[in-house]
C-alpha cells in the first residue's frame, strides 16, 4: 500500500512537471514567435541607395527609429559588379553620418557599383544592407548648363557651359561633363505672362547668336538633351529685358542660375 502511495505521488509530481514546462513553452513560442504581439521595426536591417548628380555618386543610408544618432555607428564597403572581394572605404568605416562619397572609388563611370553598409548599437550588429547594382554614367542625374549673355543692337551672343564633374584632369582642374556624354543644347525663348516656350535653337555647338526677341516677360530658357540616355538635364532660365537699343555697344554679361 505503501509503495503504491509513493509511486502515485511520483507519477504525479512528473504529470505536474510536464504540464508546468507546456505551459512555459506556450508562452514563450506566443511571446518571441509572434503571437498578437504588434510588429515592430527590426533592427536587422537598413534602406541603403546610391543617390548621384553630374557624377558625384554618394551612397545614403535610412537607419529607421530603431538606431539612435549618438549610439549607433555605420561601416561603409563597395565593389564592382562581378567582383568577388568586397573593399573597405577607409573615411566611412565607423562613422556617425548616414551618408558616404563613393566618387572616386567609382571613377570608372561606365562600371556597375554595389555598395552596402552595416550599423553597430548597443551591442546589436545588423547583416549588410546592399544597394541595387548602379551603373554612376546611366543613372546620375545631370544639370543644368549655364548661360552667358551679350547683347547688341540687334543681336544676342550665348556662351552655353556644360557642369563640371568631380573628377579631375593632371592640372587639377574639373572636367566637364562633356568629356562623358554627347551633349545636345536646346535654347528656348518662354514668355512667361502667356505660359508659352517656343524653342529657337537645337544643336552641339556651345556657341548661338541669335536675334533680339523685344518684350519685357521674355526669358531665355536652355537645357541640355543627352540623346545616349534618352532623356534632358535639369534647365536653366534668366530673364533680360529684351528690347532694341539705339546703341551698338556690347552689354556686361552676366551668368545664369539654375531654375
Amino acid at each position: 500500500m505503501e509503495g503504491t502511495i509513493c509511486f502515485s505521488y511520483s507519477h504525479s509530481l512528473t504529470m505536474m512537471i510536464k504540464h508546468c514546462f507546456l505551459i512555459f513553452l506556450i508562452k514563450f513560442l506566443w511571446i518571441h514567435g509572434g503571437g498578437s504581439r504588434p510588429v515592430q521595426e527590426s533592427p536587422r536591417s537598413l534602406r541603403v541607395e546610391f543617390q548621384s548628380f553630374n557624377l558625384q555618386s554618394i551612397l545614403h543610408w535610412h537607419p529607421g527609429s530603431a538606431f539612435t544618432p549618438n549610439n549607433t555607428v555605420y561601416f561603409v564597403q563597395y565593389k564592382i559588379y562581378g567582383d568577388k572581394q568586397w573593399k573597405i572605404k577607409e573615411e566611412c568605416w565607423g562613422i556617425h553620418e548616414l551618408f558616404c562619397d563613393l566618387t572616386n572609388e567609382m571613377s570608372d563611370v561606365q562600371e556597375p557599383y554595389y555598395g552596402r553598409v552595416k550599423a553597430a548599437s548597443a551591442g546589436i550588429n545588423t547583416n549588410w544592407s546592399k544597394t541595387e547594382r548602379f551603373n554612376p554614367w546611366w543613372e546620375t542625374k545631370i544639370g543644368p548648363p549655364s548661360i552667358n549673355v551679350i547683347q547688341s543692337n540687334k543681336s544676342m551672343q550665348l556662351t552655353l557651359h556644360a557642369p563640371s564633374s568631380p573628377y579631375k584632369n593632371k592640372k587639377g582642374r574639373n572636367i566637364s561633363i562633356q568629356n562623358f556624354y554627347e551633349l545636345v543644347y536646346r535654347v528656348f525663348v518662354a514668355n512667361n505672362s502667356q505660359d508659352m516656350k517656343q524653342k529657337v535653337y537645337e544643336g552641339t555647338n556651345h556657341k548661338v547668336e541669335m536675334d533680339m526677341i523685344p518684350g519685357p516677360n521674355n526669358c531665355l530658357v536652355a537645357e541640355i538633351y543627352l540623346p545616349e540616355l534618352y532623356r534632358s538635364s535639369e534647365s536653366t532660365e534668366i530673364c533680360i529685358f529684351m528690347t532694341q537699343r539705339n546703341d551698338s555697344e556690347d552689354d556686361p554679361l552676366r551668368n545664369a542660375n539654375s531654375s
